[in-house]
C-alpha cells in the first residue's frame, strides 16, 4: 500500500499563494503519475494538475493553467503543487492522488483545506 500525505494548506489573501505537499510513503514502486485534484462546498471532486513520475510530463485543469505548478521530487517521493494568483473561487479540499501500477489514481490522500478570502 501507498500512504499519501498532504500539508501545506490554509488560509490566504486572494492574490496569494501557497504551496502544498503531498509525501508518500509504503510500496511507492511502480508509481505512474501523482496529481492533485480538490473538492469545493457542494461541488464533486475535479482534476487540478498531474505529473508522471519518471518523465514529469505535467498536465493542468485549464481554470488553473498559468497559476499553478505541479512538481515532484523521486528522492524524497514528494509531489508539490505551487500556487499563485489565488482567487475565492480555488477554496476547497486539496487532495493527493498516486497512480500505482496502473494509470488510474488508485491511492488518495486525506486532503488539506485551502480557503482564500475575497
Amino acid at each position: 500500500q501507498v500512504q499519501l500525505v498532504e500539508s501545506g494548506g490554509g488560509l490566504v489573501q486572494a492574490g496569494g499563494s501557497l504551496r502544498l505537499s503531498c509525501a508518500a510513503s509504503g510500496r511507492t514502486y511502480g508509481t505512474y503519475a501523482m496529481g492533485w485534484f480538490r473538492q469545493a462546498p457542494g461541488k464533486e471532486r475535479e482534476f487540478v494538475a498531474a505529473i508522471t513520475w519518471s518523465g514529469g510530463i505535467t498536465t493542468y485543469a485549464d481554470s488553473v493553467e498559468g497559476r499553478f505548478t505541479i512538481s515532484r521530487d523521486n528522492a524524497k517521493n514528494t509531489v508539490y503543487l505551487q500556487m499563485n494568483s489565488l482567487k475565492p473561487e480555488d477554496t476547497a479540499v486539496y487532495y493527493c492522488a498516486a497512480a500505482v501500477l496502473t494509470t488510474k489514481y488508485n491511492c488518495w490522500g486525506r486532503g488539506t483545506q485551502v480557503t482564500v478570502s475575497s
